[in-house]
């Protein structure tokens, strides 16, 4: 468990543009997760080497390093431990990856990656509030994207 608090708090440190320390938990988080059996989750976290990657990339897109982010994000979903993570884990982080394409300037990437988020956990991108946002930023885009025109539709943001 101690490696799954490593990475929140790494990711508490880049939302405090406290970049150093998130890669310095990071760091120590891989650390963790290198020393871990294939399939050792007694606690149900989730936590190994491919959360550390997940991790990565948002403090790589949090620190505007778009990228290193684009680039660990394009590796992390190639891997077999990414199809292993629960898809609510998949949905929410790729919500966060089209929040953080959106910070960058990257309309269609956003739009890909709720399009994605919706096709492996729809209730992830319908039902929160944060995606909520995110979809209404995109949605505004002009022309918007088609898939995210018929989110923000499903969603009850457009008629």
């Amino acid at each position: 468990m101690g490696g799954t608090l490593l990475v929140q708090a790494a990711l508490a440190a880049a939302g405090c543009g406290e970049h150093r320390r998130a890669d310095e938990l990071t760091d120590r988080a891989a650390g963790v997760a290198a020393s871990l059996r294939r399939y050792d989750d007694t606690h149900r976290t989730n936590f190994g080497p491919v959360a550390v990657e997940l991790a990565r990339v948002l403090i790589a897109a949090q620190r505007g390093d778009a990228a290193e982010a684009l680039r660990r994000h394009s590796s992390v979903v190639r891997r077999e431990g990414w199809r292993r993570l629960p898809a609510e884990y998949r949905g929410a982080y790729l919500v966060d990856v089209a929040r953080a394409y959106l910070h960058l300037g990257d309309v269609r990437g956003a739009a890909r990656a709720l399009v994605d988020a919706d096709s492996v956990a729809p209730a992830e991108v319908r039902c929160r509030a944060s995606a909520r946002t995110v979809i209404a930023d995109v949605a505004r885009t002009q022309p918007a994207p088609a898939g995210v025109a018929r989110l923000a539709t499903l969603v009850g943001l457009t008629r």
